[in-house]
């Protein structure tokens, strides 16, 4: 199997690369910190201006049709450098809507967020015992159409999102609802998370919604599906950065006479983060390509939790050897590898962690479907 860019995507992976390595600078990664959004605006502005959002969308809405491969792509860029601007939400969203969504709602979501003029993100964990394929939300239908009742927990980058893409259990299964982030009955409590991004808890009394695609299909899952891809890119991308602050610290630091990064112990630390950084990038890779046609959710899923299993596992390892190897700088809140690993931390229990996954796994790999 051929896992090579090819020249479309290494194009979008230079271009992301020289934008976000300019921009995510100490002194703009504090600046978005301290931000009540907590997202670098002028970075997502330059992001929209080069073509890279609207990159990831169909032609047919005014994308270059590169899909969840070129997400995939700018967000493995992004964690390189933990950029703060909401790439995985509002767009495995717009991707979402792209495939699934009203021709309606596709004129009036789309070329907002290709444009970077608007976002919208999605609500698909909770509270207790309930996954993202089995929410406790739940929806109704009535003479005015659909509402949705519950609690969605840590929505990501809630500010400036004008839109939520929302996960409700009805009759025919789970569902996926569009509902306007200032609906009568929706609210919001904000709240920091490890990695300083922004969240939320949305509580919802009634709320008007919209379905996108037919409630019980296949939308709720690509969803999912897709998330659970984009986290896997974005944490590849974190292990990445934090390895390569790791290389440079090492060769540059000596004890005992000797650099530290000709120490044994130290080689085989690193060693064991490049092992974990190729299992994650093979194993998302084959689960991008497992999308392609002819399509099999089945294998499809599978892949997707493989690839999830190893982002929150690899990477959480990689993120804790790194700061290990730096010893006492690796804690200094400021000091770059800070981040990686706070990011890395917070990725690893997205959407359940490496437990919920491995347990979804099994459920499929002996023959049942994944319902939570």
């Amino acid at each position: 199997m051929d896992f090579s860019l090819g020249e479309e995507l290494e194009a979008v992976r230079d271009l992301a690369r020289e934008i976000l390595t300019d921009h995510a600078t100490p002194e703009r990664l504090r600046e978005a910190e301290r931000s009540p959004s907590r997202v670098d605006e002028r970075l997502w502005a330059d992001l929209a201006s080069a073509g890279l959002l609207a990159a990831v969308l169909p032609e047919a809405d005014g994308g270059a049709g590169l899909g969840m491969a070129g997400l995939c792509v700018l967000l493995q860029e992004q964690g390189r450098v933990v950029a703060p601007v909401p790439l995985w939400p509002a767009l495995t969203g717009a991707l979402t809507v792209a495939a699934h969504g009203t021709a309606g709602q596709r004129a009036a979501l789309l070329p907002g967020l290709a444009d970077g003029g608007a976002r919208l993100t999605v609500a698909l964990e909770e509270f207790g015992p309930a996954g993202p394929l089995a929410p406790l939300t739940t929806a109704a239908q009535d003479a005015a159409g659909w509402r949705l009742t519950g609690v969605k927990a840590v929505v990501p980058a809630p500010a400036g999102a004008a839109h939520v893409l929302v996960t409700a259990a009805t009759d025919a299964g789970p569902g996926l609802f569009l509902v306007a982030a200032d609906a009568p009955g929706a609210g919001w409590e904000h709240a920091e998370t490890t990695s300083h991004d922004l969240s939320a808890h949305l509580t919802l009394d009634g709320v008007p919604a919209a379905p996108v695609g037919t409630p019980g299909g296949a939308a709720c899952a690509d969803l999912v599906r897709y998330a659970r891809l984009a986290l896997a890119a974005l944490q590849t991308g974190v292990a990445q950065g934090a390895l390569g602050h790791a290389a440079g610290h090492l060769r540059e630091r000596a004890q005992f006479g000797r650099p530290l990064a000709t120490f044994q112990a130290v080689q085989h630390q690193l060693a064991d983060c490049y092992i974990d950084i190729e299992a994650m990038r093979v194993t998302l890779w084959h689960a991008v390509d497992a999308l392609a046609e002819p399509f099999d959710a089945d294998a499809a899923d599978r892949a997707a939790l493989v690839a999830e299993w190893w982002a929150a596992e690899g990477g959480l390892d990689t993120v804790h050897r790194v700061q290990h190897v730096h010893g006492g700088i690796g804690v200094d809140t400021d000091y770059p590898v800070h981040r990686h690993f706070l990011w890395g931390r917070q990725i690893s229990t997205t959407l359940g962690g490496a437990g919920a996954g491995l347990d979804h796994l099994g459920v499929l790999l002996t023959g049942g479907a994944v319902t939570a």
